[in-house]
């Protein structure tokens, strides 16, 4: 994958909230829309070795921000990184990767077609040209750039030296908030997560806390089967936010598919579509949930 666009620090598009980081990177390779970078931007970062619980929270709490209209930031590494792109590629807001090597390498190897989903729905990102690989140096280094770029940093699962504590120390250098998600105190993984909360990080123990402290809470992101994509006031909750924004997303569905796009349970998703369709915003027919502009 070969990238031939390049971002300086003096350029226009440069991003503001990287300009008065330590060491802005004075030049940005990027492959994908540009234009991403405006978006208010969170980043979802963890272990590479990640539990399911992990794993779980990452995804919906990635899909959840892309439906409020937050750009999920993410080192696509193995575990969290990559489960936290793969749930907002299923939102309707795009994702950025920030690379610790050149765009023409993918690294890990495994997520050749997520980089290229990235690329189609995103921005791939590194301050690296092509033909530089990662070491052990580069990856460390992405991190501040991930946290420079975002509002909040959010680790979902960390051991006590994994690599996502170093972003969280970006972000709390560069002013941002920190937010951990709560763990196991037996488990290895937790670890990391729980001590930083224990040194001052907020612990995420809703998913709409990060939205009411950006601001976004109340309002959704959904794409319409026709492909436009607007903002939805809501005088909804959240599961009915999650309903709406995958209906609109992926057209007629059933009630079982939207329970397991949006991980509810089948009654609770069956009582938020009879909320929906009260409000007009989906109808129900013949069995299959249809979004009401369609």
């Amino acid at each position: 994958m070969n990238c031939h666009h390049t971002l300086k620090l003096e350029d226009k598009g440069y991003p503001n909230a990287l300009k008065y980081i330590e060491k802005p990177p004075s030049t940005l390779y990027y492959r994908g829309d540009i234009s991403v970078l405006a978006g208010a931007c969170v980043a979802v970062v963890g272990s590479r070795k990640a539990t399911d619980y992990g794993r779980w929270a990452a995804y919906n709490l990635a899909h959840r921000l892309s439906a409020h209209g937050v750009v999920v930031v993410s080192g696509m590494a193995e575990g969290i990184d990559s489960f936290a792109h793969k749930g907002a590629l299923e939102g309707p807001t795009p994702t950025i990767a920030v690379m610790g090597n050149g765009l023409d390498i993918c690294f890990p190897r495994m997520n050749e077609a997520l980089s290229r989903r990235i690329a189609d729905n995103g921005l791939l990102l590194s301050e690296y040209e092509d033909g530089v690989h990662g070491t052990r140096f580069t990856f460390p280094a992405r991190n501040r750039i991930i946290s420079g770029l975002c509002r909040a940093t959010v680790v979902v699962e960390a051991g006590i030296s994994s690599g996502s504590l170093i972003t969280a120390e970006c972000a709390a250098a560069q002013g941002r908030m920190v937010y951990a998600v709560p763990g196991n105190i037996n488990r290895k993984l937790s670890v990391g997560c729980n001590k930083l909360i224990r040194d001052g990080a907020a612990p995420l123990v809703f998913f709409e806390d990060i939205l009411d402290d950006l601001g976004l809470r109340g309002r959704v992101k959904v794409t319409c089967v026709d492909g436009t994509a607007d903002s939805v006031s809501a005088d909804m909750g959240e599961d009915e936010a999650l309903v709406l924004g995958a209906v609109c997303e992926h057209g007629n569905m059933t009630v079982d598919d939207a329970a397991a796009l949006t991980g509810l349970a089948v009654t609770a998703t069956t009582s938020v579509v009879t909320l929906l369709e009260m409000k007009g915003l989906i109808h129900f027919d013949h069995g299959r949930i249809i979004p009401a502009n369609a």
